[in-house]
């Protein structure tokens, strides 16, 4: 049996000014003939379809025309689960005409899918919370998931009864899969699970989060899971949210983070994007294979501190997406700052980086301050507006007030 497993697709998402759907539809397209030329059996999208909540019409009609494609007419299972940037209702929606494709949509951990055919043969064998079994067309064994989209402490408090503490979370799902496997997987199929959630190696290294990521372990979302809590029945687990390809463990089975299609955020410069081939029979190790995707303009960026320089590295560059940042005396006259804006038609804003030993009279308090050697970020920015402002009075925020600030970041509600 040949599954593909591919994540993050953020569908609708923009970098700065920059719409990525032409990208999105090129890099989709040769994920579906990966599908075709490896003749898989089943595709499994790890949540994050969409950016956000409410995508446009065209994000939309992108994600139904790929999954129909990859359906291959129903003769091809796809599942499809919610990420923390989708609405969970959004994704269930068409799930009546998806069916008729062979195409499963779930949104919450306590989806329970309808059993159905499609004419080509795919059959929904079983199905309960959080689990569905099928038999596949071209297959002799069953293919049995174990799903869980992504879900916040509210929503698992909801719909698994689960309490908000890190412990409770991990326990609760450890029962969960461990229920679902005791009672669905055996050494007759083929068993799986995936799922949208920040998952690690106890002991072992935290992953780090993309830059523009809505962080699902410190600020409103649910904590880290080990790799310990997966049931030990379980061939593979299918992760999404980490936007870089990596195995977080090998034990109980390959716990795999596909990677997002494309390199949304600068810290995902220069990563090389894959999704991943897994070959798995019953009572067997799978055997994967990370495919390398070449479609999507990489991001590259960049640091000079003379004009011509930068000019020279910009022309070079011209198929990329690209971020420079200027270290001067002063700031970039505006002669200077057009000559580089007018040789790219793919940068982002200028990131300024001015180093000024003079001394300053602040025009507030008429104090004189003397500025660091260094640039400071948009959170250093924060603290000393927020030390100068009404409701600061010369204090530094606090941890919530930071945390809701990085959270703000992090929705590009600033675009």
């Amino acid at each position: 049996m040949k599954i593909l497993h591919t994540a993050d697709w953020h569908l609708g998402k923009r970098l700065d000014n920059f719409s990525r759907l032409e990208e999105q539809k090129e890099v989709l397209t040769e994920i579906c003939e990966i599908a075709e030329q490896q003749q898989v059996d089943a595709v499994i999208v790890a949540g994050d379809l969409f950016d956000n909540f409410n995508p446009s019409a065209e994000a939309t009609e992108l994600l139904y025309s790929t999954l129909h494609r990859l359906s291959h007419n129903g003769t091809r299972a796809v599942i499809a689960i919610a990420g923390n940037h989708d609405s969970p209702e959004r994704i269930e929606v068409p799930d009546a005409l998806a069916r008729a494709c062979g195409i499963i949509f779930v949104g919450y951990p306590n989806t329970a899918i309808q059993p159905f055919a499609t004419q080509a043969g795919l059959v929904i064998t079983k199905a309960d919370k959080g689990f569905v079994e099928i038999q596949l067309p071209n297959q002799k064994v069953p293919l049995r998931l174990i799903l869980t989209p992504y879900a916040n402490e509210l929503r698992l408090k909801t719909y698994l009864g689960v309490d908000n503490t890190d412990s409770g979370l991990r326990e609760h799902l450890q029962q969960h899969w461990q229920d679902l496997a005791n009672r669905y997987f055996d050494e007759q199929g083929v068993n799986i699970l995936a799922t949208h959630l920040f998952m690690m190696k106890k002991g072992g290294e935290q992953p780090e989060e993309p830059d523009d990521e809505k962080p699902i372990l410190h600020v409103g979302g649910a904590s880290v899971i080990y790799s310990e809590n997966i049931p030990s029945q379980t061939q593979y687990v299918a992760l999404g949210h980490l936007h870089r390809y990596q195995t977080v463990d090998t034990s109980p089975c390959p716990i795999v983070y596909s990677s997002s299609p494309l390199a949304y955020s600068f810290s995902e410069a220069n990563q090389t994007k894959y999704v991943v081939l897994i070959e798995a029979e019953p009572a067997t190790e799978v055997v994967t294979m990370p495919i390398a995707l070449e479609k999507g303009k990489k991001l590259m960026r960049a640091k000079f501190t003379a004009v011509d320089d930068a000019l020279a590295w910009l022309e070079v560059h011209q198929e990329a997406i690209v971020q420079i940042t200027m270290v001067t005396d002063n700031y970039l006259e505006s002669g200077d700052k057009k000559r580089l804006m007018d040789a790219h038609a793919m940068m982002l804003p200028i990131v300024p980086e001015v180093k000024q030993n003079k001394q300053h009279l602040d025009a507030q308090n008429s104090k004189m301050v003397l500025l660091d050697e260094k640039f400071q970020s948009m959170e250093e920015l924060f603290i000393e507006y927020f030390k100068n402002s009404k409701e600061g009075k010369g204090q530094t925020p606090s941890d919530s007030v930071m945390n809701l600030f990085k959270e703000i970041q992090s929705l590009d509600i600033y675009e």
